[in-house]
């Protein structure tokens, strides 16, 4: 059977959970389940730590796993990333008191307070920047307050919170992250991973695209077609009355309503969007 870690807590939790759901796995009804065996589909679902899971999968001891981009990278493990999942973004910066450092460069020497000590440290090694790096559990805005540390390196949303301590990012971000799958670097399954692939994508593609119909003057179809080419190609049937045509093709989810109006206005009728529950592409 094929194992893939799910995260079993966290904003990561449950998103992974819906997406491997909409891809057709069993997942678990309990939050205290965490080993979920899906016999029809001949995988294992173990709910992990989000922070554990690239190790798993790096030292072979799961196929596969589902968690943040921030978290493989500071794992220093073997996974690697397979896909970006589209949910849990989040940006990674650094932050200090207002004309401490304004750059990167500048955080030479100072102390750096985190809860990723393994990305932090690689980025400031691959800037040539000596700097002490402070490793924190949770919440690190207070760092600087507390006298642990002179910066913070911390995922930034709003910046709210950073504020409320009299703090200020600087520089560029460190990483941008969000929610991934990962495989072992050398794992000796790729096709059973690929398969997971496939309808993680799936899910991804039914969720930004819809899929349009509408009818058309006949003479109108190649117009009507420049507005809504597909992924391929629109398909295209003749309906009774052969002065019209019927088209279908999928279009993206966010410019649904202004098609439409572009196809009316050009002349189709009978415009009609249905939702896409998966698809392989």
């Amino acid at each position: 059977m094929l194992r893939i870690a799910v995260p079993n807590k966290g904003s990561l939790a449950e998103p992974a959970a819906e997406m491997l759901r909409e891809a057709g796995y069993r997942v678990r009804r309990d939050a205290k389940e965490l080993v979920v065996t899906d016999s029809d589909n001949e995988v294992e679902l173990f709910y992990l730590r989000p922070r554990d899971i690239a190790l798993y999968v790096g030292s072979g001891t799961i196929d596969c796993g589902i968690t943040g981009r921030d978290l493989l990278l500071d794992s220093g493990s073997g996974a690697v990333e397979v896909m970006a999942l589209g949910f849990g973004g989040s940006t990674f910066r650094y932050a200090g008191r207002p004309g401490q450092c304004s750059s990167v460069p500048e955080i030479s020497g100072h102390r750096v307070a985190t809860s990723y000590p393994g990305l932090v440290e690689k980025h400031l090694a691959d800037r040539g920047v000596s700097a002490q790096v402070v490793r924190l559990d949770g919440a690190v805005e207070t760092a600087i307050t507390l006298g642990v540390a002179e910066v913070i390196a911390d995922v930034v949303e709003t910046g709210a919170t950073l504020r409320s301590q009299g703090l200020e990012v600087f520089g560029d971000p460190i990483l941008r992250s969000e929610a991934v799958l990962v495989r072992r670097g050398d794992t000796e399954r790729p096709g059973a991973v690929d398969v997971l692939r496939r309808r993680l994508a799936g899910v991804i593609t039914a969720r930004h695209y819809v899929m349009l119909d509408y009818d058309v003057p006949a003479e109108l179809v190649e117009g009507a077609c420049a507005i809504t080419p597909g992924l391929e190609s629109p398909t295209v049937s003749p309906l009774q009355n052969r002065d019209w045509a019927a088209v279908r093709a999928m279009v993206p989810r966010a410019r649904t309503n202004a098609i439409m109006d572009e196809l009316y206005e050009l002349g189709a009728r009978a415009i009609l969007v249905t939702d896409i529950a998966a698809c392989r592409l």
